[in-house]
């Protein structure tokens, strides 16, 4: 095994790629500057209220509106100028114009699409997210072993309140209880912070800023699996160098500087032509066949063909099962390195025979469970067509790629 996290700074951009072996599998660009605001807590204002679709927006920040649903959020923080700061239960409020809450920003903005806020504020470590106002524990459901699920139930158990619960990431399996624990309370503490003094800061304070991307990227990845983690700016180096002494020391060893004037980690690892090649409509198979990506605002459409893959073939069937085994490997990588979400139509070749479809299925679900982001497979359709739907963690990659070619770095 040869994975490596490759942290590199081009122009006012941090490019963040996970290499497996020299296969880029992984990649976000994230702003230099840091003006991300996923994750991040404000104390908000009420701006207005829609009752026809049970929504609000609130500003987060002057003119900065962000869309509230009123029937995913029951219990809002409610500023200590509106509540008695001593109430600590979980207590349905009716919000209004006006009122100032604590938000956190869970979806960024997609073009015409405001940022969307939501009052159950979580704060996630490498092991632990602490949920307010969802008290039930959970399991991240990649941990299959039922005896070690009923341990980390059993933690979880300990430290819960009448406030928030807890949910246990994938990295928490088979790590001791003690270093659980120790997360738990970073967390809690966290929490508190905001709970008491938070609300009672001025509307529009930023309560909680989330670590820039690739801090999280290295706190949300399988560390078990990376190698090593490799930075050619100091700068960078420094920050995760003190984020790993603090939260993974045990991780600090796989931190590496490379150094050498003549040949960055750009060019040696050729990030920009991966880059480039990762937003292109069609990539080509090594049958001969294709499939090509078209993002829509609405879902993804991925289609397959057959391209020169059936020239002289004379097993139509076979070759059509062949093609697209290979087009289900590379549309689960495509899948994640493109970073794509919500509602996913995968279009593959149609084949006669049932078992030939299972198979296809079968395989492809096997494909999306090593996604750390959690991807499902919902079915195939009447038509043949199959549903995917996927998680939304940032911006899609093609975004991400635009904004920075929009400032003529790439």
């Amino acid at each position: 095994m040869d994975n490596k996290l490759i942290i590199t700074k081009l122009e006012n951009k941090i490019i963040s790629a996970f290499f497996e072996q020299r296969d880029m599998v992984q990649v976000s660009l994230n702003s230099s500057e840091n003006s991300a605001i996923l994750g991040n807590i404000y104390l908000g204002k009420v701006k207005n209220i829609i009752k026809n679709i049970n929504a609000a927006f609130i500003e987060i920040a002057e003119g900065k509106m962000c869309y509230y649903s009123l029937d995913e959020n029951r219990y809002p923080i409610m500023a200590a100028t509106q509540t008695e700061e001593t109430n600590r239960k979980l207590t349905e409020v009716k919000i209004k114009v006006g009122d100032e809450l604590v938000v956190q920003v869970t979806k960024e903005d997609v073009k015409t699409k405001a940022p969307v806020v939501s009052c159950n504020i979580n704060f996630t470590g490498k092991y632990v997210a602490l949920t307010y106002g969802k008290i039930t524990n959970g399991v991240s459901s990649k941990i299959t072993d039922d005896k070690e699920r009923s341990r980390l139930k059993a933690i979880c158990k300990k430290q819960q309140q009448k406030e928030y619960g807890f949910i246990i990431r994938t990295n928490a399996a088979y790590i001791p209880e003690d270093k659980i624990v120790s997360e738990m309370d970073k967390l809690i503490q966290a929490y508190e912070t905001i709970r008491i003094f938070g609300i009672h800061k001025t509307r529009f304070s930023l309560l909680y800023k989330t670590p820039p991307n690739y801090i999280c990227d290295i706190r949300d990845g399988y560390s078990e699996n990376i190698e090593e983690f490799l930075t050619d700016n100091q700068e960078l180096h420094d920050n995760i160098k003190d984020y790993l002494e603090q939260y993974q020391p045990e991780d600090l060893n796989k931190l590496r500087f490379y150094q050498d004037p003549t040949l960055c980690l750009t060019n040696l690892y050729g990030i920009n032509d991966k880059l480039n090649d990762a937003v292109r409509p069609m990539v080509w198979l090594k049958s001969g066949g294709s499939i090509v990506i078209q993002p829509t605002e609405a879902l993804t459409v991925i289609d397959v063909n057959t391209g020169k893959a059936v020239a002289g073939k004379k097993k139509a069937q076979e070759t059509f099962l062949k093609i697209n085994r290979e087009a289900a490997i590379e549309i689960a990588r495509q899948i994640r390195l493109r970073n794509l979400s919500g509602i996913i139509i995968i279009d593959f070749i149609d084949m006669d025979l049932e078992k030939d479809n299972d198979l296809l299925m079968k395989e492809l679900d096997s494909y999306f469970k090593k996604d750390s982001v959690k991807t499902t497979l919902v079915d195939m359709t009447a038509l043949g067509l199959v549903e995917v739907t996927r998680k939304k963690v940032r911006k899609p990659l093609h975004e991400q790629v635009e904004e920075v070619r929009r400032l003529g770095k790439l």
